[in-house]
């Protein structure tokens, strides 16, 4: 069996992308674009990711066994991600509806289909794959129940990374094993609770949530960077800023750089910051996995070393962007 880098547990989706003057509103048609099929999904993407950047990287996932779920297999082999973990057959590929408007936000509606059958006994089936993993990440693309099992089988020593996207309350013991926790004012918000009194301070949101028992927290700012806090205390993650082309898809490279850094025994918020480097190069490109940098592109950003960095409408960003509308962004 390989040692991997990261082990990506989560949703595979066909992204169906329209682009549109302006989103519509209710009862309203709108004229847009040709269509443009692309494999995402926010597992697939994050395992995408991470392998371009060089991490070793495996995806435990399910498709359909349809041609969405050939473009997602085909996908994942370009990158160089080992798909032994990919389950085939059960429900039609996930579908991702995306509407695209010329400042590069997205609006995102998910049919699940295969995603919501990756059960609990496909993660026990998984073992190897988890001892093999320095860390875990997932999202909640798949069911709570598969990510609390995920969490149950993690091997000793490794690390688990949530973005708890589209984000509901989140169970104790799951909550317990992030390190980190990514989220964005939205997601943070929904984390937290209706009860909570919740100020318009995004540190505050992060002690609150680091007080809820994650060994730590980032939370993403879009164009003012990104906060991270652990029981050393909170550091804002400065911004750089980018031309924002397309958002999709960036939160998920934010996510799957940040999981790998910290595999290599970079400090959280270096990590950090390298991530939001990775999701700047993400945004400046149309389309989720086909815009994931490669490492060496990332160095080549303008501006900072890699120790500095999120960007405006960046990996920091599109997580808020991303991880808001729940898609496979």
């Amino acid at each position: 069996m390989n040692d991997y880098d990261l082990l990506v547990v989560g949703s595979a989706n066909a992204d169906l992308v329209i682009g549109v003057e302006r989103r519509p509103g209710a009862g309203e048609t709108v004229l847009g674009s040709d269509l443009a099929v692309h494999p995402g999904g926010k597992g697939a993407n994050q395992a995408v990711a991470a392998a371009r950047l060089g991490a070793r990287t495996a995806l435990l996932a399910r498709v359909g066994d349809d041609g969405h779920g050939r473009l997602l297999l085909d996908s994942q082999r370009a990158a160089g991600v080992d798909t032994v973990g990919v389950l085939v057959g059960g429900a039609p590929t996930g579908v991702a509806l995306i509407t695209v408007d010329p400042s590069g936000d997205n609006s995102i509606v998910v049919s699940p289909g295969a995603n919501g059958r990756l059960t609990p006994a496909d993660v026990r089936a998984a073992a190897s794959l988890f001892h093999a993993s320095r860390v875990v990440s997932a999202q909640l693309e798949i069911p709570l129940e598969t990510v609390e099992e995920v969490v149950r089988n993690l091997a000793p020593g490794s690390r688990f990374v949530l973005n708890p996207s589209p984000p509901r309350p989140l169970p104790a013991q799951v909550l317990a094993a992030c390190d980190p926790l990514i989220v964005n004012e939205h997601e943070a918000k929904v984390v937290l609770g209706d009860g909570a009194a919740v100020s318009d301070e995004p540190e505050d949101w992060a002690r609150l949530l680091l007080a809820k028992g994650p060994r730590s927290v980032v939370v993403t700012l879009g164009g003012e960077g990104a906060l991270v806090a652990s029981s050393d205390g909170v550091t804002r993650v400065p911004s750089v800023a980018v031309r924002a082309v397309d958002t999709t898809g960036a939160g998920d490279a934010f996510t799957a750089a940040l999981a790998w850094r910290l595999g290599a025994g970079e400090p959280l918020a270096e990590a950090a910051a390298y991530a939001a480097r990775v999701g700047a190069a993400t945004v400046t490109r149309q389309g989720a996995q086909v815009s994931f940098p490669t490492a060496a592109e990332v160095a080549a950003l303008p501006g900072a070393g890699a120790g500095e960095a999120a960007a405006s409408g960046t990996g920091a960003n599109a997580a808020s962007g991303a991880g808001a509308e729940g898609g496979g962004r």
